[in-house]
C-alpha cells in the first residue's frame, strides 16, 4: 500500500458544535465497519472518538477529524483517527477526562505532523479484514461518501441501543458469574472436607508410624542384645571346647607314639579316627572363635604397606600341601610389580587362604587360580575354580553362617568360612562378591582400596 492513494484520508470531518460529536461517533463506527473491524472494536473506537471530541470541543473549540489506514513494521494494518485542534492544546498536552479512553484503543498520543499538532488514536485490524490495497481504499472512500450522516437523535438512539445491549451482556455475565461462584463455593466446601479427612488420616498414619518406630527401636535393641549374647556364647563355648579337644588330640598322638605299647591294626585305625574327628572339631572351634571375635568387633585391622608378592608366595607354599588331588592344579599368579597395598597383611592372608582352601575342597578336576589386578584406586583379587558352581539363587545364602550348598556336606565343612571371610573383607574396607553358575565353576572377587580403609 504505497503512493498517493495511501496518503489520502478515508474520510474527513469537522468538529465545531456539540451535535458534531454524535456525527463523529456515527461516522467513526461506519469507517471501522467498512475497513473490517469487529463489532466490539467498532463500538470501542467510536466511544473513544466521542470522548476525545468532547474534550477538544471544550478545551480548544473544535478540531478537524480524518481517518487513515497505516501499516506498521510487522506489516500489520491499523485504522488511525487524527483530531487536529483548531486552537493550540493547553500546555501542548492532552489529558483525556475519561481514564477508559486509552483502554478502548491500541494507541493514544499527541503528535506533530507537518507543524500541526494532532491527537492520534489507532486500532489494529484483524487478520480477517480485507487487504487495504489502493483499489480497496478507493472503494472504502466511495462507500463512505454515499453514507449521509444521521441526525443527533438517531445517533443517540443507536448509542442507547448499544448501551442496552451492553447492559444485557453484563447482566448475563453477572448471572453466569453468580452460578460459577456458587459452583466454586461448593467445590471449596468439598475440598475443605477432603482436606480435613486427609489431615485426620495423615495424623492417624503418623501416630501409627511413631508407634512402629518405637517398636522397631525395641526390636533393634533386642536384636543387638541377642547378637551380643550369641557372640559371648560362641566365644565362651569355643574357649571351653578348645582345651578338651586339644587334650584328645594329644592323647591320640601319645597312643600312636612309637614309645608307647604297640596297638593292633584295628586299634590304630580307631585312634586315627579319633584324632581326625578331634582335628575337625578343633577346626570348628577355631572358626567359631574367629567368627565371635569378628562379630564382637574385637578385631582391629593393623594397616601397613604390604607387598603382595611375598604374600602370594607364602600362600603358594602353604596351600600346595592341600592340593592332594592330582587332577586339580593350584595356580597362584605373581602380581605385576609394584604390587603395593595398604592393608592388614594377616587378615588379607586369612581371607585369601580361606577362599583358596574352599576352592580346593570343592574342585574335583581342573584348577584353582588366584590372581590380582589393580584397577584405578582399587585392587581386585580373584579366586576362581572349575568346581561344580553355585546356582544364582544361592549366591547370598552361602555367606550365611552354617549354611552349606546342597550336596556339599559330603566334602565336609562347617559353613563358617565364607561368612568369616566376608566379615574380614568388610573390616578392611572392601567387598567380597561371587560370580558362579552350575557347571561353570565359581569366582570370588575381593575388592580393596589401594590406600586402605
Amino acid at each position: 500500500m504505497t503512493g498517493e492513494s495511501a496518503a489520502l484520508p478515508l474520510l474527513q470531518m469537522a468538529l465545531r458544535v456539540e451535535q458534531d460529536i454524535f456525527v463523529i461517533r456515527q461516522r467513526g463506527r461506519e469507517v471501522a465497519a467498512v475497513v473490517g473491524l469487529e463489532h466490539q472494536d467498532q463500538v470501542r473506537i467510536a466511544t473513544a472518538l466521542s470522548e476525545v471530541a468532547r474534550d477538544l470541543l471544550r478545551t480548544t473549540g473544535g478540531a478537524d477529524v480524518s481517518f487513515h489506514i497505516d501499516a506498521d513494521a510487522d506489516s500489520r494494518f491499523h485504522l488511525r483517527a487524527d483530531l487536529a485542534p483548531v486552537s493550540p492544546l493547553p500546555d501542548g498536552r492532552y489529558e483525556p477526562q475519561s481514564g477508559a479512553v486509552s483502554r478502548l484503543v491500541d494507541t493514544l498520543s499527541v503528535s506533530t505532523v507537518d507543524g500541526v499538532t494532532v491527537v492520534r488514536m489507532s486500532r489494529r485490524l484483524p487478520a480477517s479484514a480485507p487487504m487495504p490495497t489502493p483499489v480497496r481504499l478507493a472503494e472504502f472512500r466511495t462507500e463512505l461518501g454515499r453514507t449521509a450522516p444521521s441526525s443527533a437523535l438517531e445517533e443517540l438512539t443507536v448509542q442507547n441501543a448499544q448501551l442496552i445491549a451492553a447492559l444485557d451482556e453484563v447482566r448475563s455475565q453477572r448471572d453466569d458469574l453468580a452460578v460459577l461462584n456458587e459452583e466454586l463455593a461448593e467445590t471449596n466446601r468439598g475440598v475443605l472436607a477432603l482436606y480435613n479427612q486427609l489431615t485426620e488420616e495423615l495424623e492417624e498414619t503418623n501416630r501409627g508410624v511413631v508407634a512402629l518406630y518405637a517398636e522397631l527401636d525395641e526390636k533393634s535393641a533386642q536384636l543387638r542384645a541377642a547378637s551380643e549374647s550369641k557372640s559371648r556364647f560362641l566365644a565362651n563355648v569355643s574357649h571351653e571346647l578348645r582345651a578338651p579337644v586339644t587334650a584328645i588330640i594329644g592323647l591320640g598322638r601319645l597312643l600312636t607314639d612309637s614309645a608307647s605299647d604297640p596297638l593292633t591294626a584295628e586299634q590304630g585305625r580307631q585312634v586315627d579316627l579319633i584324632r581326625s574327628s578331634a582335628a575337625d572339631l578343633l577346626g570348628l572351634v577355631n572358626e567359631l572363635l574367629d567368627l565371635a571375635k569378628a562379630e564382637s568387633g574385637r578385631i582391629e585391622p593393623d594397616l601397613t604397606d604390604v607387598d603382595l608378592r611375598p604374600v602370594f608366595g607364602q600362600l603358594r607354599g602353604t596351600l600346595r600341601a592341600l592340593a592332594t588331588r592330582p587332577e586339580v592344579e593350584l595356580v597362584v599368579e605373581e602380581p605385576a610389580a609394584p604390587a603395593l597395598l595398604r592393608t592388614d597383611e594377616v587378615l588379607l592372608g586369612q581371607v585369601l587362604r580361606n577362599l583358596l582352601h574352599n576352592g580346593l575342597k570343592f574342585t574335583e578336576r581342573g584348577e584353582v587360580r588366584l590372581r590380582a589386578r589393580q584397577h584405578g584406586d582399587r585392587w581386585h583379587f580373584e579366586v576362581s575354580d572349575t568346581g561344580p558352581g553355585i546356582a544364582p539363587d544361592l549366591h547370598d545364602r552361602i555367606f550365611e553362617e552354617f549354611y552349606q550348598v546342597p550336596g556339599a556336606t559330603r566334602v565336609g565343612g562347617t559353613g563358617l568360612g565364607l561368612p568369616y571371610a566376608r566379615r574380614l573383607v568388610t573390616l578392611l574396607g572392601g567387598t567380597l562378591e561371587l560370580t558362579s553358575a552350575p557347571g561353570q565353576g565359581s569366582t570370588f572377587t575381593v575388592s580393596l582400596p589401594v590406600g586402605g580403609m
